[in-house]
């Protein structure tokens, strides 16, 4: 075992499920370790890698800002904050920013945001309709936001005005509904929960719904956000102009940023009513809009769409080759392989070993999210190598 997770071993706090490779550089869509090895990464930073791993126009981005201004406070203007939100706002249905440093702080930000048109236009109402099996965040806040028992049963009691329901079923919606009821908070496709796709109506009829009763309809698109389904944004894949959205993950391109964005009528903060130190400092802005630029002009939701269509009949060629599997799901470069039985965590680690990077969402699932600037080549090299994976695992 490497010395550098042995030492990890000793110093670190032990929360997260590593797999044994200590990665040291990367280029693209490849990755290489310390030894050597070299690996394709289909999971990008679990979604965040958008153009690949040090892409020139991001590592030149920061660079330049590192040699002019790495942070200052929210007390003053920053020339790439603004740049960064121009860029947004121009292209979205949206009309008003705030940037923050992840995708737990733009859920809070806009659960905040939420409330307080609730408390304004509402009757000082202020609970959240969230899906079961969503995944917004592990503050304590976003643990209740989030609809799955296992992100909650250790941290009771549990932060209230968070009410958790199936996802895709507008009726329970409309139960749950109260004079209470200030927002209803959902991913477009849910991805920490299994890369859950809605019926294609389920979003315009919550956006009815919250049309009718004045509620604030908030779409997290930290993992779906910035390409990753073939549209600049996943509300564009189902027609709906969402209030609010928030963004994370491939925003930056690797560098930590977040954002929630909103409506000019549900933009309701005031001065005093929310801030970050770091959120929106000029090295972050600059890095995020650097990626946004690239992905809008190179048209890179084009290439989303082409090799995330390959990507998905490939992996469906594998249902009939191997009776383990049971589903392929997903949009774009956003998809699950779910088997029969929860292997897992067998499949992703005889896929280290071929030299292909996964993520086992699920016991039973696991999640491609590769680079937006991955190649048809690519999208075949890593399918070669999962199709050795599992030739092993059906001959154990």
């Amino acid at each position: 075992m490497s010395t550098l997770i042995d030492l990890e071993n000793t110093y670190y706090m032990q929360v997260a499920r590593r797999q044994p490779i200590v990665l040291v550089e990367g280029k693209g869509s490849y990755i290489w370790d310390e030894n050597g090895k070299e690996y394709i990464d289909f999971t990008a930073g679990w979604a965040v890698d958008t153009l690949g791993h040090c892409h020139p126009d991001l590592v030149k981005a920061i660079e330049e800002q590192a040699n002019k201004l790495i942070q200052t406070s929210n007390q003053f203007f920053t020339v790439p904050q603004i740049q960064l939100a121009q860029i947004l706002i121009d292209n979205s249905c949206l009309d008003r920013v705030f940037f923050s440093n992840s995708g737990a702080e733009a859920n809070e930000g806009a659960v905040k945001l939420s409330r307080k048109y609730g408390k304004l236009h509402r009757n000082g109402a202020y609970e959240v309709i969230t899906a079961l099996n969503s995944f917004h965040g592990r503050t304590l806040t976003m643990a209740a936001a989030t609809g799955q028992p296992h992100y909650q049963e250790q941290w009771q009691p549990l932060a209230p005005g968070f009410i958790n329901v199936p996802y895709n079923d507008i009726e329970v919606i409309k139960n749950a509904t109260s004079e209470l009821t200030c927002a209803v908070m959902l991913e477009p496709i849910q991805g920490e929960g299994g890369v859950n796709v809605p019926s294609l109506n389920y979003l315009k009829e919550v956006r009815e719904w919250c049309t009718k009763n004045n509620l604030v309809m908030v779409l997290d698109e930290v993992q779906t956000g910035i390409g990753r389904l073939g549209s600049l944004f996943g509300y564009e894949n189902y027609g709906v102009e969402p209030d609010v959205i928030t963004l994370a993950k491939g925003l930056g391109g690797g560098v930590p940023i977040g954002a929630f964005l909103s409506k000019e009528k549900f933009s309701v903060l005031s001065p005093g009513d929310h801030g970050s130190t770091y959120g929106g400092n000029p090295l972050a802005c600059a890095a995020a809009h650097a990626v946004v630029r690239h992905v809008i002009q190179n048209n890179l939701m084009s290439n989303v769409s082409k090799v995330g269509k390959q990507l998905k009949e490939g992996l469906e060629s594998f249902i009939d080759k191997y009776e383990i599997i049971n589903e392929v799901r997903g949009v774009g470069l956003l998809l699950a392989l779910e088997f029969k039985k929860d292997i897992s965590a067998q499949v992703v680690s005889l896929s280290n070993e071929e030299g292909l990077l996964l993520n086992p969402v699920r016991p039973n699932a696991i999640r491609f999210m590769p680079p937006l600037t991955i190649t048809s080549e690519e999208i075949d090299i890593g399918l070669n190598r999962l199709d050795q994976a599992l030739t092993k695992i059906v001959s154990l």
